[in-house]
């Protein structure tokens, strides 16, 4: 009997509208920046007229197995978001402006409603941030995903003017630490977290997760923030700033610090979500791997000379952001300490 692709799993039709799809999505991101045809091998972005020594900035990041979460809830467009609005915060650590984005999705075989989705949300967070969703790549494989599961992730690419570009170079002692509140776990900790609540408590994504008044869905599927908006009024302002991902607050403030500098955090100065509560207590998990694992309601932190600390909370509030001191720099070895006041 003559094989076909099909009969290994690969649809050619399934692929050829879930791109259809997608590219009407794209469409929509397309800035002035933006060159080439929709559908070609590769992308291509001019970069915007204006800087003396443009350098761009290129960051490549994943959603994690908060994917999992989606498929179970049948809830897809808001992982696309997410992605991008983690890559736009990993970029704009060093003070980059976002120029254009590719995403890639792989799964068992295409359902070109879920892909549709999918890069809706990405394309969501692309026009939010006026970033040209430049191209990207969908991929079936039948034989190392499991059917209806997928896996996404995302390359994205930023300019900044090269003496503006935030290194953590500028950081020194007498600097202050301000911290952005997250809104929820973003897109890390999802493998602890779905051990939790799906083994643990024995919930399911409809049911209400405790002490919320919400359903598992919906404080699970809670959007990665992006921290543009609220960075851009007082980005020139910045020593450095952190992006608190996998490895929570020590695991990444300590990437912005140069030798000499020890950082202090404030464990009292803000609260701590519900979800991270109730996680905590479920799982028995220790404070130490709550720290390590989870960002606990602070999703970015600036570091600032003290003189500016005011008009660094003042610019987040207007942009519609919790933010608070929560610490300071000293001199000290480098790393990065909890203390209680």
């Amino acid at each position: 009997m003559t094989e076909r692709y099909a009969d290994a799993g690969v649809r050619f039709d399934a692929a050829d509208e879930a791109k259809r799809r997608i590219a009407a999505l794209v469409r929509t991101t397309r800035t002035t920046l933006a060159l080439g045809e929709i559908g070609a091998f590769g992308g291509m972005v001019r970069v915007p007229a204006g800087y003396e020594h443009p350098v761009l900035v290129l960051s490549t990041d994943g959603v994690g197995t908060k994917v999992l979460v989606a498929a179970r809830a049948g809830i897809h467009d808001t992982v696309g978001e997410d992605l991008v609005n983690h890559c736009v915060n990993d970029i704009l650590v060093h003070g980059a402006r976002p120029l254009a984005f590719l995403d890639y999705l792989a799964t068992a075989a295409l359902e070109p409603e879920t892909a549709a989705a999918i890069v809706a949300g990405v394309a969501r967070g692309c026009r939010a941030h006026d970033m040209t969703l430049a191209g990207g790549e969908t991929a079936q494989l039948p034989d190392l995903y499991q059917a209806g599961l997928y896996d996404l992730a995302g390359t994205i690419v930023g300019v900044v003017e090269e003496k503006a570009a935030l290194h953590g170079d500028l950081v020194r002692p007498g600097d202050v630490l301000v911290g952005y509140a997250s809104n929820g776990l973003h897109t890390n900790g999802y493998t602890l977290a779905r051990r939790i609540v799906f083994e643990r408590l024995r919930l399911d994504v409809q049911d209400e997760f405790p002490e919320t008044g919400r359903t598992v869905a919906q404080v699970l599927l809670d959007g990665h923030r992006s921290y543009a908006a609220v960075t851009a009024p007082v980005l020139p302002r910045l020593h450095a700033l952190a992006h608190i991902t996998g490895g929570g607050i020590p695991g990444n403030l300590i990437r912005v610090l140069p030798e000499g500098c020890e950082a202090l955090v404030d464990t009292r100065a803000w609260p701590w979500p519900t979800v991270f509560r109730v996680l905590m207590r479920a799982g028995e998990v220790s404070l130490g791997e709550m720290r390590r694992v989870f960002n606990l309601g602070v999703g970015m932190i600036a570091v600032a000379a003290r003189d500016d600390t005011e008009a660094v909370i003042a610019a987040a509030k207007r942009a519609g952001c919790a933010a608070w001191m929560i610490g300071e720099v000293r001199a000290g070895a480098r790393g990065v300490k909890f203390v209680e006041r």
